[in-house]
């Protein structure tokens, strides 16, 4: 077990408000010691009328998951937060939620602390081809369109490696383990907000092909060939591109395409897409 930080060292409200300059995210803030999930108590408070752009921030989740709710490590020192959503968009349109909240915190780390961040479809962010943040976006539906999505974002921030179990040391990697220091979560949880929020009035208004534009200036494995597992079993071929839904367009081997909506890339080869003569 982990010694809880001190006081000073936990997430200090007053900093936040000082520092926010959102217009809708972050304006009602509850913030908590330890939650088992974030997203969780987002969703009740969702579906209890809570106002658009309410934020539940934890120091810890006792619960936390990702997707296909496997668990995610939240210890002390990270960033865990979920915000209420209220888009007027089709349900089909709801992964745009998680690309754009990709593009923003892989922006957001970038413009902060000149680390290299890359995304991983369909919900993850990168240093140094390791994850430093998760994303979980979930959603209830009323007559064809969505009535609410909790965006969870999950950055592990200020704490040390060795707080994962043995086979996250290999996959995962902290800002503290980057950068050789904690980061003011403060100041990354308010510029992050910002960057959610403007990248989210954009789907409001339409703009997808702004945020798709984005995205893939972020990825680093477009063209390259990858090998995804998906309930449906594994695909292989090259990722060519992203449709608006959201869905990576996997071009096989022969020369079919396919549409892959869930699933996670377990390997990627950094060949450059073939070129053909009958394309």
């Amino acid at each position: 077990m982990f010694d809880p930080p001190p006081k000073a060292m936990r997430i200090q409200l007053s900093k936040v408000r000082e520092s926010l300059r959102t217009k809708i995210l972050g304006r009602t803030i509850l913030y908590f010691r330890e939650l088992l999930s974030t997203n969780e108590i987002a969703k009740e408070l969702a579906v209890g009328g809570i106002g658009e752009g309410a934020v539940v921030v934890a120091e810890t989740q006792t619960g936390g998951r990702g997707r296909f709710k496997r668990e995610w490590a939240s210890p002390e020192g990270g960033l865990w937060f979920s915000i209420v959503l209220r888009p007027r968009v089709q349900p089909k349109q709801a992964p745009m939620l998680t690309l754009l909240a990709s593009v923003a915190v892989a922006n957001t780390i970038t413009r902060l602390f000149g680390l290299g961040a890359e995304i991983k479809w369909p919900n993850d962010v990168l240093i140094n081809q390791k994850k430093v943040c998760g994303i979980l976006t979930e959603g209830q539906t009323m007559d064809g369109t969505l009535n609410f999505a909790i965006l969870g974002i999950g950055i592990n921030a200020n704490f040390n490696i060795e707080a994962f179990s043995p086979p996250l040391k290999e996959t995962a990697t902290t800002l503290k383990e980057e950068l050789g220091r904690s980061v003011e979560r403060e100041i990354l949880f308010c510029r992050l907000l910002g960057e959610v929020e403007s990248y989210y009035e954009l789907l409001k208004r339409g703009k997808l092909e702004s945020i798709l534009n984005d995205w893939q200036r972020l990825t680093g494995f477009l063209g390259s060939y990858v090998v995804i597992q998906s309930d449906g079993g594994e695909v292989e071929g090259w990722a060519v591109d992203l449709d608006s839904d959201g869905a990576l367009i996997i071009k096989l081997k022969d020369q079919t395409s396919v549409r892959v909506t869930s699933g996670d890339i377990v390997k990627i080869i950094h060949n450059e897409y073939p070129r053909y003569v009958d394309e």
